[in-house]
């Protein structure tokens, strides 16, 4: 799918609902409220009625669309082109491209779009895994031998050898948060867990580490591959999201961080599904409402 198919697909806003319509309800149109089947009105918007809580609604009821007073039709580009940016697009690009009224409206526009790209249910990972962290913005500070991270923003990033792509903004890259990550992501059945001989990995991964299925590689010794355990993997995730960063958002804040992070792995790990547009709207028809408020909160 690229601009010219979106263009002729999805004219109008008529066609758009009827797109949404088929993402949402592929068995028949049911109630948002009790879930029974409801039947169409005829009537020009495209309502629906509900015999069973006397409900009417539209297809954008109780979604992101829902309330919003962009056309659909904008909507849909505005998906296309953050989806299929490989380093992502910044708000004033899509003001410009798309031509919106304010920076403002073009801003909470692509958060709304990176909130559906939150994932709900994640499995945890096996196989081999690869675990790093990396400090996003600021300046490096040094005292004496040490290079101390102050100003800058901790970012866990945990990938399957050959699966899924993971990034969390974390508070720090201590070992209890360290192994948190890991508790949470990476099955305790995990063949092997691969990171860099960052101490704090130690006592993170103790519950890996004493069946011998954690390695690591010496960053320190200037070691970066050696035979099958190496950091690469994630390390080159980490290079997409720092050029996204650099190159496409100029300037991200430690606030929203976890959205550009969500954004990125969403796309990564979609890269080679020719059906991305169409799996990135039907997250958003089922995405729960960010509203401006908790955005901004």
């Amino acid at each position: 799918m690229n601009l010219v198919d979106v263009n002729t697909m999805f004219p109008t806003d008529e066609k758009c609902r009827e797109m949404l319509v088929r993402l949402r309800w592929p068995e028949g149109v049911r109630c948002p409220r009790c879930k029974m089947d409801a039947i169409e009105l005829e009537t020009e918007k495209t309502l629906y009625y509900c015999k069973q809580c006397d409900y009417q609604f539209t297809v954008t009821a109780g979604t992101i669309f829902n309330d919003s007073h962009l056309p659909l039709t904008k909507w849909f580009l505005a998906t296309l082109l953050l989806c299929e940016a490989k380093k992502g697009m910044s708000a004033c690009q899509i003001q410009r491209t798309l031509g919106l009224g304010s920076y403002k409206t073009a801003w909470y526009l692509c958060h709304r779009i990176r909130h559906a790209m939150i994932e709900s249910q994640r499995p945890m990972l096996d196989g081999k895994v690869e675990m790093d962290e990396t400090f996003i913005g600021g300046k490096n500070w040094w005292q004496g031998k040490n290079s101390l991270h102050k100003g800058k923003e901790t970012v866990i990033g945990i990938r399957q050898r050959g699966g899924e792509l993971r990034f969390f903004h974390a508070k720090d890259a201590r070992s209890g948060t360290l192994g948190k990550y890991i508790r949470e992501n990476i099955s305790e059945d995990v063949d092997i867990l691969y990171t860099d001989d960052w101490n704090a990995y130690k006592g993170a991964a103790k519950h890996i580490r004493k069946d011998g299925r954690h390695k690591t590689i010496r960053h320190k010794l200037r070691i970066y591959v050696k035979g099958d355990t190496y950091t690469n993997t994630v390390e080159s995730a980490f290079s997409l999201l720092k050029r996204g960063i650099m190159g496409s958002w100029h300037r991200v804040s430690a606030k929203h961080l976890q959205a550009y992070c969500t954004e990125m792995a969403f796309r990564f790990n979609r890269r080679d599904n020719s059906d991305l547009f169409m799996d990135t709207l039907r997250h958003m028809i089922t995405a729960p409402v960010l509203t401006f408020q908790k955005l901004t909160a």
